[in-house]
């Protein structure tokens, strides 16, 4: 079977993150894990994004054990991370020898391919971090965060990869949180990006709007290499296009998957019942984020923002106003220079209309991440802050110009001594680091366990510099090694 389009499955993270918050256990993913593997996706993405955060503040899961186990069960199928730049899995910039060290340790419990992007689409913040993934010999894919707005058109992203294959990236990815990417749009941007940069070229949409679909059979055409899609029963919505779906309406033809429908479906029915339980009793599943939203082509908020919104605003007890908050989000999105929807931006534009909103009163309460992103701490605005709203946030002071990690000192050495004897790996120091609040509670539960003896650590050692030499699951970078 000549193999025309290659999947990366999302199921066991952005899918159930994009439906109800990220709440999928390890538990769950385990019994089907091996079966998945016997698919033939390009890659299964399973860790990143927010998997980190919750897996430790709601799940009370070492996210670390997760790669672990599911390597385990993934004997072929490559794994894949989302990971944010210089803001790694959290929410901030992060110094260069943070950035170093958790690439390192996630690709030695498991992580094979990396999803790098930037919320600003600086590539500044993304040099570290695919410095970091080449070194350790995983496949390093630059990925550009697609949005709609005056100042990003398709010159601004051919300009951005372009920088990414400077970087040598292995392949690219356009990333459409919002799912707002159209047809013509996404068949033109892919049709510019095969021609001018010619690297493997991998597009990620959400169903929010409802031309994901649609827009995928168009950019088969403009040449396209990998689609993500997830399992249906966690698909639509503000997930993934249905794998099920897509590869049904691809075969025959020359894009065909080469995928066996009759497997994926067998698997499809474990994910049914699994959403079950998720759905009721624990009524995780919103009904609002699996519909069809057309206001999403105005706010752009990404599909695991949306889920994360409607909690925000239920904790708050005033869920009621979700329609006046998603009114405002493009406004704030505007008076800050059109940053695009997505980690951490999407939650700064998004938290920050909450309080305008909440309080009644624009800008009358910003919080600290909007101040940090008006100053520059998180990259290049893609277009000038409108002057007034600048004033309000940080008064006469001026952003900074440098790359915003150049201002930061080495930390982990500071926070090996800061988190002490609760930190018995240097990932749990890792997980301190990301979530220092959160990550102490975690902690403290975590060593009622024993220890790693001195052995233990020795052989942890020895097995983290054969990572450097060993031969990984091989991820095909060209397109002719999909034929």
């Amino acid at each position: 079977m000549v193999r025309g389009i290659a999947i990366t499955d999302t199921t066991l993270r952005d899918a159930h993150q994009s439906l109800m918050a990220t709440r999928m256990r390890t538990d769950s993913m385990l019994p089907i894990a091996a079966k998945i593997d016997l698919v033939g996706f390009h890659s299964v993405e399973v860790w990143g994004g927010a998997t980190f955060d919750v897996a430790i503040r709601y799940l009370n899961e070492d996210p670390w054990d997760r790669i672990r186990k599911l390597k385990r069960e993934f004997k072929r199928t490559p794994l894949q991370m989302l990971l944010r730049g210089q803001n790694l899995v959290g929410y901030r910039n992060y110094p260069d020898d943070i950035v170093e060290k958790f690439v390192e340790k996630a690709a030695f419990a498991g992580i094979d391919v990396f999803r790098i992007f930037d919320a600003l689409n600086d590539a500044r913040n993304l040099e570290t971090a695919v410095r970091s993934v080449k070194h350790i010999r995983a496949h390093a894919q630059g990925t550009i965060c697609y949005t709609v707005s005056p100042v990003h058109t398709l010159e601004k992203y051919l300009e951005l990869a372009k920088q990414l294959a400077a970087m040598d990236c292995d392949s690219i990815c356009i990333k459409d949180m919002s799912g707002i990417l159209s047809p013509k749009v996404g068949y033109d941007l892919v049709k510019a990006l095969k021609s001018e940069i010619g690297l493997p070229v991998e597009v990620h949409s959400h169903c929010s709007s409802g031309m994901a679909a649609i827009t995928y059979v168009w950019i088969c055409e403009a040449g396209v290499d990998i689609l993500d899609t997830a399992f249906s029963p966690f698909a639509g919505g503000a997930s993934q296009p249905a794998v099920e779906s897509l590869v049904s309406a691809l075969a025959g033809t020359r894009f065909d998957t080469g995928l066996d429908l009759g497997l994926i479906v067998e698997i499809s029915e474990y994910f049914a019942e699994l959403r079950e339980k998720y759905f009721d009793p624990l009524n995780l599943i919103d009904p609002r984020s699996e519909r069809v939203d057309v206001h999403v082509l105005l706010h752009q908020i990404p599909g695991g923002m949306v889920s994360n919104l409607i909690e925000q605003l239920k904790g708050m007890n005033s869920l009621q106003r979700l329609e006046e908050v998603l009114q405002e989000v493009p406004r704030v999105r505007e008076d800050l220079g059109y940053p695009p929807m997505v980690t951490p931006m999407s939650q700064i534009v998004g938290t920050q209309a909450v309080m305008n909103v909440i309080s009644g009163q624009r800008y009358k309460i910003v919080s600290k991440e909007t101040k940090d992103y008006v100053k520059g701490l998180y990259g290049t605005h893609p277009s000038p802050i409108r002057k007034d709203i600048k004033s309000k946030i940080i008064g006469d002071e001026e952003p900074i110009t440098c790359r915003p990690a150049d201002l930061l000192k080495p930390e982990f050495e500071k926070m090996t001594k800061e988190v002490g004897d609760l930190a018995t790996s240097e990932e749990d120091v890792l997980t301190y680091t990301m979530f220092p609040q959160t990550a102490l509670k975690f902690l403290k539960t975590k060593k009622e366990g024993r220890k790693r003896t001195e052995e233990e650590e020795a052989a942890v050692a020895a097995a983290l510099a054969a990572v450097l030499t060993q031969e990984r699951p091989r991820v095909p970078i060209r397109r002719e090694e999909f034929m």
